[in-house]
């Protein structure tokens, strides 16, 4: 959604500031580079025992990967992208990803990159004016799925099943967008699918509505949530759809973001209906993602929360100012925000497990 605000050879970056830990969760790094970071892909490459991989991306072309957990990072660069906005990233391991610009018309592009970002191949743009790209998604290198803002009035959604020829998904059978209706681009993850099939994205403005397929676009329904909405800056941005019947969407007024009333709700029915978390976020969230199955993290620009039981509850962790996050499995996870910030994420429950299990196989 445009009401959002849209934000220069391989360089490799240390990154400026040492490693402090501000919160129980989260550890701060920061990039030293003049960007708003918007997207981040954290991935577990295999065969097993190889390094984390990190992918972040940002204004003015920024593009960004760590190979080992983040101690050093290259800049990659795409060829005439060093003005786009890239929102939306999502890695396979250090060689292969895909990358999403948002932007009106032609500043809305999909890259793929084959050996490490040294190139970067142009999959999709469109000429139209209205086109504006929101979020990216990927079920595998090959299924990737992208969602754009509503044109001759229903959403767009484009969709490649071979990881290089993208496509129109037909809308013929989803139900038409309120005026003034969109889905919002901060972080790129407005779209969900999970392992079922079903897939789910929410929208702001005049309402905060969550559309749902159980059949990869072909049909939808579409359900009105509790989320903060009723002007352009409000909605849900962010949805996470991995845990099944359990989901849970994030948002809020981004012009407000201090404001914590109605920026967070869960469904317990495949999104059938919605209730507002009980004990919500402490303000305005971009993003949400899912740490275990069952305990997710919201993120913002006043900090961010976690919740233990998929988005009912949530509990404050930290101040840091961010926009998006992912993780790679239980301990390692990575979120990125204005002026080129890197967070890395620090489950202790998870490292106490993991050395009392270590204890217990030495015999001790």
């Amino acid at each position: 959604m445009k009401a959002v605000a849209r934000g220069a050879g391989l360089l490799v970056l240390s990154l400026a500031c040492s490693r402090v830990a501000v919160a129980q969760w989260w550890s701060l790094e920061q990039s030293g580079l003049d960007t708003n970071l918007r997207g981040v892909s954290a991935v577990m490459p295999r065969p097993a025992g190889d390094d984390v991989v990190v992918w972040a991306s940002g204004s003015n072309g920024v593009i960004l990967r760590s190979s080992d957990r983040g101690k050093k990072w290259q800049r990659l660069h795409v060829a005439g992208g060093s003005a786009l906005d890239f929102r939306g990233i999502v890695g396979f391991d250090e060689k292969r990803a895909y990358v999403m610009s948002s932007g009106d018309g032609e500043n809305s592009r999909i890259y793929k990159t084959t050996d490490g970002g040294e190139t970067w191949t142009l999959q999709y743009s469109d000429k139209r004016k209205a086109f504006f790209l929101d979020a990216l998604l990927c079920v595998s290198e090959k299924e990737c799925y992208a969602l754009a803002d509503p044109i001759d009035g229903k959403f767009l959604l484009l969709s490649t099943k071979d990881g290089e020829h993208w496509a129109p998904i037909p809308s013929e059978r989803m139900p038409a967008a309120l005026t003034g209706e969109g889905s919002f681009a901060a972080s790129g993850t407005a779209l969900a699918v999970t392992g079922q099939g079903e897939m789910f994205f929410g929208t702001g403005g005049p309402a905060a509505r969550v559309f749902h397929s159980e059949d990869l676009g072909k049909t939808w329904t579409v359900v009105e949530t509790p989320i903060a909405s009723g002007n352009p800056s409000s909605g849900i941005f962010s949805v996470e759809a991995r845990t099944g019947n359990k989901i849970v969407a994030v948002g809020g007024d981004y012009k407000d973001p201090g404001r914590p009333l109605k920026v967070a709700a869960y469904s317990l029915d495949a999104g059938a209906t919605w209730h507002l978390a009980a004990t919500a976020p402490r303000g305005y969230r971009s993003a949400v993602a899912s740490v275990d199955g069952v305990t997710v993290a919201a993120v913002g620009p006043n900090g961010a929360d976690v919740s233990h039981d998929t988005g009912i509850h949530w509990e404050h962790t930290d101040s840091i100012s961010l926009n998006a996050l992912s993780f790679a499995n239980v301990r390692d996870g990575w979120a990125v925000g204005p002026k080129g910030t890197i967070a890395r994420f620090i489950n202790h429950n998870s490292y106490e497990a993991d050395n009392r299990k270590r204890l217990d196989d030495s015999g001790r």
